[in-house]
Parts: structure tokens; sequence; C-alpha cells
């Protein structure tokens, strides 16, 4: 059961922010905000400044030893700001984690069915923007962060799996008779079946649009082309000492599974394709890294 009277004094005695206390006290952020709001209209706003006054009483409010005050964190991502609300602060953290406006919208609490046009929304956000680049700035730790830009996309795409894009699978279905619509029935009087492959897209609006190429219905169902892993993989190579250690494993693993499924086939349902993306990032890492082919 939470303390709501320790932590409103902590609220009220500290810069700690909604999100950081939330967290400490292992309360849900909806929920403190819920009490914050309940206790204001009840006539007991959570407030930081000068001290609450009885009528009747003075209160005195004594002063804390600077050896006693709350340490400061090194790195803090939510600060509390009348600029930004909750969702804008939450979006812009897990947007410098990942990259992706819509999947960062959707964990920052806005509706899946609109995180697409909020993220972009929220993208062209000047105050947004400035957040960005400010937790940015913080992050890089003497790493040229456009240089990380690219190379976090380039690890996306060689690490892609088809199964955030697209469902599929084989059901089982009763063969119809034409003339009746009744299920057909064998000599036991038991519905005739056949199993039936399918593949089923996910929405747009949850998946990294980025990395997938093209899309099309054909005679033989739906076939989804991504950026060329393999080129992804290439560029990984020539920069290896800067990919993170916990992918560096991964990325030889895919590059034998992807030569593996070349010399001896593979059922896999996705199709890879080069189709500019990579001659835009290039642009990009020439500035940030000088020819990449010149090595």
């Amino acid at each position: 059961m939470p303390n709501w009277e320790e932590i409103q004094k902590e609220w009220e005695t500290t810069k700690i922010t909604l999100a950081t206390l939330a967290e400490k006290h292992d309360v849900k952020l909806g929920t403190l905000k819920s009490r914050k709001s309940r206790d204001a209209k009840d006539g007991n706003p959570w407030s930081r400044g000068a001290p609450k006054k009885d009528a009747t009483k003075t209160q005195k409010v004594a002063t804390i030893p600077k050896r006693m005050q709350p340490k400061k964190e090194v790195f803090e991502p939510v600060v509390e700001s009348d600029d930004l609300t909750d969702k804008q602060r939450l979006f812009c953290i897990y947007y410098i984690k990942s990259f992706n406006a819509t999947m960062s919208a959707i964990k920052a609490g806005y509706a899946t069915n609109s995180a697409h046009v909020e993220g972009s929304r929220l993208l062209r956000n000047a105050k947004v923007s400035d957040e960005i680049r400010r937790l940015k700035g913080e992050m890089q730790q003497g790493i040229f962060i456009d240089a990380m830009d690219v190379l976090n996309k380039y690890i996306q795409i060689a690490f892609a799996d088809i199964t955030d894009y697209v469902m599929f699978g084989s059901v089982e279905r009763q063969v119809i008779n034409e003339e009746t619509g009744r299920p057909k029935l064998d000599d036991n009087f038991k519905p005739i079946t056949y199993r039936e492959s399918y593949v089923d897209l996910k929405n747009h609006d949850v998946v990294d649009g980025i990395i997938i190429m093209e899309v099309k219905m054909g005679r033989e169902g739906v076939a989804v082309k991504l950026a060329d892993k393999m080129k992804a993989m290439d560029f990984l190579a020539k920069h290896f000492d800067m990919v993170p250690d916990h992918f560096k494993r991964q990325l030889e693993e895919e590059k034998l599974k992807i030569a593996h499924a070349k010399a001896f086939g593979s059922d896999n349902q996705e199709e890879y394709e080069d189709d500019g993306f990579h001659e835009a990032l290039d642009a990009t890492t020439v500035e940030v890294w000088g020819d990449a082919t010149s090595n």
C-alpha cells in the first residue's frame, strides 16, 4: 500500500519527477497523477516552493543539511518541464533508444491506431525536437551521434525478422459442397478437411516501415520485400569496431544463416531488395566516416 503522505512530501521537498517518483515507490504513473489531481480537488494540493501555512499555526520548516539531501543522478532522462507533457517526455526517451516514431508513440501511451500520425507530429514539434537533441547530447558520451543514428539503422536492417512484419502458418479447413454450401462428409460422416497456408500482414501502424521496401499482392499471395540484409551486414563488418559487443556474435550468425539459405534454398517468406534506401544512407555516412568503399 503506497504511503501517499511520504510520496507527497518527497515530491514537495525535492526536484524528483513524477515518473521517477512512481518508479521508486512501485506505483503506476497514471495512479500517481490521479492521486495528485484528487488531492488538489480536496484542498490538499501538491506544491513546491513556499511551505503550506495552517489557518491557526505557523509551521517551521527545517532546513535539510546538504549531506542529507538527495544526490543528483548523473543522467536522468525525464526532466520536469512545463513545456512538455508526460507523454511527450516519454516519447523522447523511447525515441532516442529506437529511432522508431510509431513504436515510441505507442510505448509513451498514445493510441495504437493513431500512433503513426502522432509520432510524425511529435517529431515536427519544436519543443519535442529540442528535447530529443538534448537527450542525445547527454547520451552520446563522446560518440558522434549522427554516426550512431546511421549505425543503428543498419543494425535494424541486418537483424530484421520477417515475423515482425507478417504472421504466417497453416490452418485446417473443411471441404464445402458447392451445391449445398455444407461441409462434405466422409464414409464415417465426419467433415472432410484439408490444410491451407496463410500469410497475414501486420498493420502499418505497428511496424517500422523504413525497412520495408515493397508490399504487393501476387498470384501466389503476399510478397514483402525488406531492405538488403547482406549489404547492411557488409557495412557493419567494415565498421565492426563501432558495433556494440552484444550484436557482433549475432552479426556473424546472421551471415552464416543467409549464406546457408543461398546455398541450400530457404522457405522463408521474406525477400530483400536494395531500392535506393542505402544510397540515401551512404550520402550520410560519407560525411560521418568518409567513403566506406575506400578501405
